[in-house]
């Protein structure tokens, strides 16, 4: 079922540079998506106004057939989407459970856990734990919001490689268990192979492949 929808977007940083032109895409709940293209090719800006982090110049982005500034891309990015960025926004001074719980008060530990974190490792400063243990907890703060939608900027981009064979997994699991709308913005032509669709970016059009 299709949940969000770009129609003719563009944008441009001044008058001189144009990023995206009338871009269209449609993306559906229960699959995962990446969007691939070199890097200044407008990626994660077109992830930004997904989003509801930026605003486009032209066209609309529907939500359920509504565009997103119906209700205020604040209203969006609360209640719509969740985040999960290459250097995984945690707050340092935290510990993993109270990374998440800053999403929601319940389930955190559980969450945490089934993403293979131990409860001692749930319990210590963010910082002691490795990039992929951290990108855990990042996603673990999406999994707890109700938001249908995961965007997701690089997340295997700082990780190894069996640690980004896992963490792709779990989105994979995110989209097809859960039923999210996983979009992803990547270099990786490995993470690609595991996605349902892939899109391309190139000079300022978006492809499917």
């Amino acid at each position: 079922m299709s949940v969000l929808e770009m129609r003719d977007i563009s944008y441009s940083y001044e008058k001189s540079r144009k990023i995206l032109t009338a871009v269209n895409a449609v993306f559906e709940t229960g699959k995962m998506y990446a969007i691939l293209g070199p890097s200044g090719s407008g990626k994660t800006t077109l992830l930004s106004l997904l989003g509801g982090l930026d605003t486009p110049q032209k066209g609309e982005i529907l939500f359920d057939g509504e565009d997103i500034s119906e209700h205020g891309l604040e209203y969006h990015r609360r209640n719509h989407v969740s985040l999960i960025f290459q250097n995984y926004n945690l707050i340092d001074y935290m510990t993993p459970v109270e990374n998440v719980r800053l999403t929601a008060k319940q389930n955190a530990m559980s969450m945490l856990k089934s993403l293979g974190l131990t409860e001692d490792e749930a319990k210590r400063n963010v910082l002691k734990l490795s990039g992929g243990q951290q990108q855990r907890v990042a996603i673990a703060r999406t999994l707890v919001s109700d938001a249908p939608i995961i965007l997701a900027d690089e997340p295997t981009g700082n990780l190894d490689e069996d640690t980004a064979a896992e963490i792709t997994e779990v989105l994979k699991n995110c989209a097809h268990q859960m039923n999210k709308c996983v979009i992803i913005v990547t270099h990786s032509n490995e993470l690609a192979k595991q996605v349902d669709t892939v899109f391309r970016l190139k000079k300022g059009k978006l492809q499917q492949s």
